[in-house]
């Protein structure tokens, strides 16, 4: 067994020395410049993506409060049951996300997608409405960052094939932004 827990560890040690740093440090500029010009930032993905953007979605919104600061306009796509319910029985899993979006998302606007694969069909039809839209869109992805990748403007890319270690470096990532935007308003 403890040969087990090390190997995780390691694996996970190894996969985050293989990062690149630079869109990171973008995103955290992206984000800085959205709340500074009063802009709203979404926030979506499906299963244990939809815990971290439930996860970002709270930490952005409180974790970076300051005095005489902004507060962060940080919105869940995953985080209304009734709404998601709705459109994915009236109008197919598939446009969730799309169809939130649509009524809310404003040219300069951030939508980050959080999706491991990179090919969740509703995360993609989100990103594609946001990027009609004139929206700054970030991907958090891991795998080989499927469509999704390509797609944004900004891709934090793991890259790992272990589902359960990229979902915890997407969670770091989150956690390390906000970490970063909290200090830059101190």
């Amino acid at each position: 067994m403890t040969n087990r827990v090390r190997a995780y560890f390691d694996e996970l040690k190894n996969t985050l020395d293989q990062i690149d740093d630079a869109p990171i440090e973008e995103a955290i500029k992206v984000l800085h410049d959205a709340r500074v010009n009063g802009r709203q930032v979404f926030i979506m993905g499906n299963g244990g993506s939809a815990s971290t953007a439930s996860h970002f979605v709270c930490d952005l919104a409180k974790n970076t409060r300051r005095p005489n600061w902004p507060h962060y306009k940080a919105i869940g796509l995953t985080d209304n049951m009734a709404i998601l319910s709705a459109y994915a029985n009236d109008d197919g899993y598939e446009n969730v996300f799309a169809l939130q979006l649509a009524n809310l998302v404003q040219p300069g606007d951030v939508v980050i997608g959080i999706s491991t694969s990179g090919n969740s069909p509703n995360v993609l039809k989100a990103i594609e409405l946001a990027n009609e839209k004139g929206a700054t869109t970030i991907g958090f992805t891991g795998f080989s960052a499927g469509k999704l990748g390509p797609m944004v403007d900004l891709q934090l890319h793991v890259p790992s094939d272990c589902i359960e270690q990229v979902e915890d470096i997407h969670l770091v990532f989150e956690h390390l932004i906000t970490k970063v935007l909290r200090e830059i308003a101190e």
